[in-house]
């Protein structure tokens, strides 16, 4: 069986979910990356910010994991649990990548409701203490 540049870029995010490793990361995601909030209207687009936001979701999200996968080409969806608190979070990450298994899009669906109450407020948490601060 042959190994595709998508089946390559699935076992490093795989890879990232477990280690954090944040050169990781930055290696899997296109300079035009978008990233759709579960708790975010507008879309967010470019390497910089996706990167922070999927940062931060790795340091909000407890116990995460992938509970099922459907992969098909460059289009996955993965079906994850994890906690924040007490709260179980269940999900989707919808990504898609482009012909050199970047990752140009990442959708994150989220439910029960009370679980995408508990995100919002901790994702603008750690997004807060994430972001550049201006030099002084």
């Amino acid at each position: 069986m042959t190994t595709t540049v998508y089946d390559q870029a699935f076992e490093q995010w795989i890879a990232y979910t477990k280690n954090h490793d944040a050169s990781q990361l930055s290696n899997l995601l296109a300079d035009e990356v978008v990233f759709h909030s579960p708790v975010v209207f507008t879309q967010q687009v470019g390497k910089n910010i996706t990167f922070l936001y999927l940062t931060a979701a790795t340091q909000v999200l407890k116990d995460f994991h992938y509970t099922q996968q459907i992969r098909e080409g460059n289009q996955w969806a993965l079906r994850f649990e994890g906690t924040i608190g007490k709260i179980k979070v269940i999900g989707f990450d919808i990504i898609t990548l482009n012909e050199d298994g970047k990752i140009i899009d990442f959708e994150v669906l989220v439910r029960p409701a009370k679980a995408v109450i508990a995100i919002q407020q901790a994702m603008g948490e750690m997004l807060e203490k994430l972001k550049p601060k201006p030099p002084k």
